[in-house]
């Protein structure tokens, strides 16, 4: 049986790199991409998300003529494929300074900290409504008790007129209401059985509490 080699992984991106070859791609302007995707704090180290494979890529020859990315992969190093990125040493225009980036960034932190959701304040009660409630906070028993008498009288008819039985005979055609049960045997039984289910329910009851 053949051994096959295994499949190569990303390499490790190198900040200084001996080749010359330059990428046909148009060169990166610095000012085109966002703020926060430029580390430029050590400029001997300096640093940007490429724009293909999007993770972070050293800048190389920063002392020399020519500064392009380094040669690297799109993945991850010792974890992804090998697969080389098509933006290696792609040139990079510095169409803005240092000091440029750092106001451009800070601006972009205001700006990002601007659109950042609220705390919703509870919206303000109406001045009548402020004054009820003020009004109850401010009650004593007393004055709640002689608001209960001033309404007392009013609750009592109230209550009168809804237990009165309205005058008349029933509908003609409205169904007679039994008064008896039909079969009065058949009731009697019925009550016992619930009563005995009844009395079984509270014993077992007690004896779980005890």
């Amino acid at each position: 049986m053949s051994v096959t080699a295994a499949m190569p992984t990303a390499k490790k991106r190198l900040r200084r790199t001996r080749t010359k070859r330059v990428s046909n791609l148009p060169a990166i302007k610095l000012s085109k991409l966002l703020p926060s995707h430029i580390d430029l704090r050590n400029p001997l180290k300096a640093v940007l998300v490429c724009e293909d494979c999007g993770t972070w890529v050293p800048i190389t020859g920063m002392q020399s003529k020519v500064q392009k990315l380094v040669p690297h992969h799109t993945g991850k190093a010792g974890v992804d494929a090998a697969l080389h990125c098509p933006s290696s040493n792609r040139r990079i225009e510095w169409d803005m300074t240092i000091p440029e980036w750092r106001q451009a960034l800070t601006d972009a932190v205001k700006e990002a900290s601007s659109r950042q959701v609220t705390a919703v304040l509870p919206k303000a009660f109406s001045p009548a409504t402020d004054r009820t409630l003020q009004t109850r906070a401010e009650r004593t028993p007393s004055g709640r008790r002689a608001d209960w008498d001033a309404v007392s009288n009013r609750v009592a008819t109230a209550d009168r007129q809804r237990r009165a039985v309205p005058r008349g005979d029933a509908p003609a055609e409205a169904p007679q209401v039994p008064q008896a049960p039909p079969n009065a045997t058949a009731f009697d039984r019925r009550q016992t059985e619930l009563g005995k289910q009844y009395m079984r329910t509270a014993a077992l009851a007690a004896s779980e509490e005890s």
